[in-house]
Order: structure tokens, then sequence, then C-alpha cells
């Protein structure tokens, strides 16, 4: 299991940005699938965006493409979500989450370590 610190949440106005940050702890962090979720008051947690171990390969939920970018850097055993163009509707609690081996997933279950994620508030 790797453990997981993500960093970078607040308050911001409809149009800004954030990127957040995922630490994580371990020397096989280059191993593992990475991805973020996020889930708003009353609702399911659901993918925002996964990244390969390599980082060659990304995928985004349809709602975010194009606005959000999913980075990593093994050499600093830490993932990112650069968000752009943020809206109320992105308003959550983000997760970051990993999964040891196959492809970008995204379904929850299929992550086997989670951070404590951090708060994401967009007003109009």
């Amino acid at each position: 299991q790797v453990q997981l610190v993500e960093s970078g949440g607040g308050l911001v106005q409809a149009g800004g940005s954030l990127r957040l940050s995922c630490a994580a702890s371990g020397r096989t962090f280059s191993s593992y699938v990475m991805g973020w979720f996020r889930q708003a008051p009353g609702k399911e947690r659901e993918f925002v965006a996964g990244i390969s171990w390599s980082g060659g390969n990304t995928r985004y939920a349809d709602s975010v493409k194009g606005r959000f970018t999913i980075s990593r850097d093994n050499a600093k055993n830490t993932v990112y979500l650069q968000m752009n163009s943020l809206q109320p509707e992105d308003t959550a609690v983000y997760y970051c989450a990993a999964r040891t081996a196959g492809i970008i997933a995204t379904a929850p279950i299929s992550f086997g370590s989670w951070g404590q994620g951090t708060q994401v508030t967009v007003s109009s």
C-alpha cells in the first residue's frame, strides 16, 4: 500500500484555476496508476482523471476534458491535477488514488489506496 496526501484545495471564483498535488510515500510510486476522483455532497464519488505509471497515457471524464490536466513527477513521488476554468459544479472533495497495475480504471473500487481528500469550492 502507498500512503497519499493531497494538498492545494481552496476557494476560487468561477473561471479561476487551482493545482492539486498528491504526495506519495514509498519507493514504488512509479509502478502505480494514479487517479483523481471527486465527491460532492449527496453524490457518489466520480472519476476525474487518471494517468499511467509512465505518464504517457491519460484519461479524463468528459466533464473536465479540455479544462483539467493530470501529470506526474515520479522523481518527486507526486501527481498533480491542474484545474482551469473552474465552475461551481466542480465544487467537491477531491481525492487522489493509486492502483498497482493495469489500465487507467475509472471505478473507485479499482483503486486500493486513497488520500484523505482536499476541498475545492468554486463560487459563482
